[in-house]
């Protein structure tokens, strides 16, 4: 009598498949929010970057510091104040104002610095408010 070899797969077999497929998924659902986090990053940096230096350049050409950060936008050195990637809002910036000038005690303080409006910690340790 010849013996017949069973079709299909035994539960054991379903089962690892299953748990390797699981293993697999949450390492890539891992990776991809890590992956989203560094990249909200360096938005962020780029934001600061481009806004630190737009302010640079106003003071370059009108020896004083800009009143708020809509003007750059409106003095065209941005064509948008850019919306933090962490608050998604263009309004929670904060912005650090200038010393009162010695050389020119009439000039008013302007916005000399500006860092992110949120309270989360970075991937480094740091506060996104510190950059």
């Amino acid at each position: 009598m010849a013996r017949r070899t069973p079709s299909g797969f035994t539960l054991i077999e379903l089962l690892i498949v299953m748990s390797l497929i699981v293993v697999l998924a949450g390492i890539g659902l891992a990776t991809h929010s890590n992956a989203q986090r560094r990249a909200r990053e360096a938005v962020l940096k780029e934001n600061l970057f481009r806004m630190r230096d737009s302010i640079d350049q106003y003071y370059a050409d009108k020896n004083e510091y800009p009143s708020a950060l809509d003007a750059l936008v409106t003095g065209r050195y941005l064509r948008a104040v850019p919306i933090d990637p962490f608050t998604d809002s263009a309004v929670t910036w904060q912005t650090t104002m200038s010393e009162i000038d010695a050389a020119n005690p009439s000039a008013q303080p302007g916005v000399f610095d500006v860092k992110s409006g949120s309270d989360r910690t970075a991937m480094n340790g740091t506060q996104y408010s510190d950059w």
